[in-house]
């Protein structure tokens, strides 16, 4: 999952794996199916052919065997006959038997016929190489002509060369030094059909050498002859790992007239194929590699590989082509635009060429451009409306303040008292002085708590009997900057909404320290306080923008100041700043301006601090 997630998220994966997957994919689905069908093919069409080539061998060995078997004609002629049912000698009839043998002999070149005998049930015989013979022992004692007793119909075909024929040789015969096989049948009285000798037909198996020596399978195959026993009769001598493939081979039954398997052989797998002498009962057996039945599917296997990787190699080559001409410039543009996005204006893109994209680049810095030039004139506007909001929330404080200020002034003329209506009026010139500090904004937190302790003595004059003030803060805070007109509408703020409202004397506490960055002036009084509900409510109105103020509630019971001097401190340093509150009903409030703790920042008219 977190791995399609990664490829979905770049473009450049996504176009690299659509690569491959449509260059790859179906090249290897049309490679497993050509493969499949080729391997299918070729497999059985090489099984086929090596099958084809068995029944061949087969089918050659028992056309020499139906060929010399023609010889057993002679077993027919009048003379065999006469000379074997015949217990004396009789030269002209052995005479005339020779020259039969070397008129067949003229007739069908027998060049495989070492020797052709006949021999009765007494020992008396007669062959080409020895002439006219006596057993030393009696014939029925062989097995053979003992078995052919039996079946009288039969055809024997004995190897020389196999075990059994050797133990079973017959005393008499002029057996060939080399390796020989004989074609043994009875001769049989025409009219009664009783058997009264055999004929014995000697064959030089050398052409059964040469079938197994110029058939092969593939590169390194061979083949061999077992009986129907299963004793292997002929096999190559040159192979020297034949013996071991044919004892593992001896072990699987053969029943079938023809057929093949795969051989799970001990080092390599082996295709066996095997087809039967109709003559003979033979088995005649070939052994290759199966790897080598194979080679030519796994040359189309290898063929089809190369051809994936080719394309897949194309399918690399042309992304990367297409990387550099399109993902590339993409990328490039997507990192500007990042970089645009967190704030960096200048992440302006070098175009290259005359496509698609790069007018989209050319495109992208026209955006900067008008980005730039709509947020500078942004700042400028922002600016004129922050001063101008500044400008009207001081107008509205100053003709608050006068108004509460001329009112006492008047209640005490009208008391005639008129040394406190000169302190007060002192007082209240001080108090001016310093609220227009030379039309700046700013002033030192010394110059406003002058101002602030100017308006208490002005309101300590009317409140003489309930009101009393401390002003406690540090001396090293005394000199970073401030807003003007800040503390005086807070301490306005408790006294009419606080002090006044409650009996009994009221206490005015202004105070000051450093919270980490910030620094914290408080206005604590002791009067009346808040209900839960209505600190609640004021709070509200304090985080509300200044057109959405109620004005009409602030002024009735949270003061009008309060939220003036909240806003005009956000509109200098931003959400993080301002007043905050705490009150408990009868018991008092406490008011907190929190400011940055910043000094040289910002200008302070230094004759402000003058009396």
């Amino acid at each position: 999952m977190k791995l399609i997630q990664w490829i979905a998220s770049s473009l450049r994966l996504k176009l690299l794996s659509m690569f491959i997957i449509l260059s790859s994919v179906p090249l290897i689905v049309v490679g497993l199916i050509s493969y499949h069908k080729s391997y299918t093919v070729v497999s059985n069409h090489n099984k086929a052919s090596t099958q084809l080539v068995a029944d061949q061998l087969a089918r050659n060995i028992d056309i020499m065997f139906e060929d010399t078997e023609r010889l057993l004609e002679l077993g027919k002629n009048p003379q065999v006959l006469q000379y074997l049912y015949s217990q004396s000698e009789s030269y002209p009839e052995a005479k005339a038997i020779l020259q039969t043998y070397n008129l067949y002999r003229e007739t069908y070149k027998y060049d495989k016929v070492l020797n052709i005998s006949f021999v009765n049930f007494y020992g008396k015989g007669i062959s080409e190489r020895k002439g006219v013979f006596k057993l030393e022992r009696n014939p029925l004692r062989n097995p053979y002509f003992q078995y052919l007793v039996q079946y009288p119909d039969a055809i024997l075909r004995i190897p020389h060369s196999a075990p059994s024929a050797e133990n079973n040789r017959l005393d008499g015969f002029a057996y060939p030094k080399q390796n020989a096989l004989s074609i043994i049948a009875t001769v049989k009285e025409r009219i009664t059909h009783e058997v009264i000798g055999f004929i014995v037909i000697d064959l030089n198996d050398s052409f059964i050498d040469d079938f197994l020596t110029n058939t092969i399978i593939k590169n390194s195959g061979f083949f061999y002859i077992n009986d129907q026993h299963g004793t292997t009769l002929f096999r190559p001598a040159a192979n020297p790992t034949s013996s071991t493939i044919i004892d593992q081979i001896r072990s699987v039954p053969l029943h079938l007239q023809h057929g093949s398997f795969i051989l799970s052989a001990r080092s390599k797998p082996q295709f066996v194929v095997y087809s039967t002498s109709n003559q003979t009962g033979w088995k005649i057996i070939g052994v290759a590699p199966f790897h080598e039945i194979i080679a030519e599917a796994n040359g189309i296997r290898q063929l089809i590989i190369i051809s994936v990787l080719l394309s897949a190699f194309f399918a690399i080559s042309l992304y990367f082509f297409l990387n550099n001409r399109l993902i590339l410039p993409i990328q490039v543009l997507m990192n500007k635009m990042r970089k645009a996005a967190n704030g960096y204006l200048e992440a302006k893109v070098t175009p290259t060429g005359s496509d698609e994209i790069a007018d989209l680049g050319k495109s992208f810095n026209i955006m900067l451009e008008k980005i730039k030039t709509l947020i500078e004139k942004s700042i400028r506007e922002n600016e004129q409306v922050k001063i101008a909001e500044l400008r009207t929330l001081q107008a509205q404080i100053n003709p608050h303040f006068l108004y509460n200020t001329l009112e006492s002034i008047i209640w005490m003329a009208e008391a005639e008292k008129k040394a406190s209506v000169i302190k007060l009026v002192q007082a209240l010139s001080k108090f001016f002085r310093l609220s227009l500090n030379k039309g700046f904004d700013w002033v030192s937190i010394k110059t406003e708590l002058e101002h602030a302790q100017n308006y208490l003595v002005i309101q300590q004059m009317r409140y003489h009997d309930i009101l009393n003030y401390e002003i406690r803060v540090d001396g090293e805070l005394q000199d970073y900057p401030i807003l003007k007109m800040t503390l005086q509408p807070l301490v306005e703020n408790a006294i009419y909404h606080g002090i006044k409202n409650k009996r009994g004397q009221g206490l005015i506490s202004i105070q000051g320290y450093v919270e980490g960055t910030d620094i914290i002036l408080t206005v604590q009084d002791n009067g009346i306080g808040m209900p839960a509900g209505r600190l609640a409510q004021l709070r509200e109105e304090l985080e509300k923008p200044v057109g959405c103020r109620s004005t009409k509630d602030g002024e009735q019971e949270g003061g009008f100041g309060l939220l003036n001097v909240h806003h005009r401190i956000r509109l200098y340093f931003g959400q993080s700043y301002g007043v905050e509150m705490e009150s408990t009903y009868m018991e008092g409030s406490k008011f907190m301006i929190r400011i940055p703790k910043r000094k040289g920042e910002l200008t302070v008219e230094k004759g402000d601090d003058r009396r």
